[in-house]
Parts: C-alpha cells; structure tokens; sequence
C-alpha cells in the first residue's frame, strides 16, 4: 500500500513538472515574440503611425506606448519563467 501511495506521488509531481515545462516553453516563446517585435519597432522612424490591436479594434499609440509595452511583456515573461523553475 506504501508503495501505490509513493507511485501515486511520482506521477503527480511529473505531471506537474510537464505541466511547468510547457508553461516555460510557452512563456519562452511569448518572450522572444515580444523581443523580436521590439526589435523591429525601434527600426521603424518616430513618426510611423503604430496601432495597438485591442479585442476587435485597434488603437493608435505613439512609438513610446507600444515600446513600453513590449518590454513590460518581456519582463512579466521573464518573473513567470522564474517562479516556476
């Protein structure tokens, strides 16, 4: 009986380091999106006219907006990424 309660155990905690694992790995890629498009808006001149997508609209923002957004994105990514490992 010792033994089927310490199995049961061992394949809850993998379940949930796979379940963390896919997180990371999806946090990972939400911040090298979130990286990659950074990157390519700071290319872009001051004055290109950028909009935020929001539900089914969109929203004109200034340069400044969206950068900062897309840094908070990254940093949010980054503490996930930390409290789960």
């Amino acid at each position: 009986q010792a033994f089927t309660e310490l199995q049961a155990k061992v394949m809850d905690t993998q379940q949930k380091v796979k379940l963390a694992d896919l997180q990371i790995e999806q946090l990972t890629k939400t911040k090298k999106h979130a990286h990659l498009t950074d990157t390519e808006v700071m290319m872009l001149v001051d004055e290109t006219r950028m909009y935020e997508g929001v539900g089914r609209m969109f929203i004109l923002q200034p340069k400044g907006v969206i950068h900062n957004q897309l840094l908070e994105k990254q940093r949010i990514a980054e503490e996930k990424i930390k409290e789960l490992e």
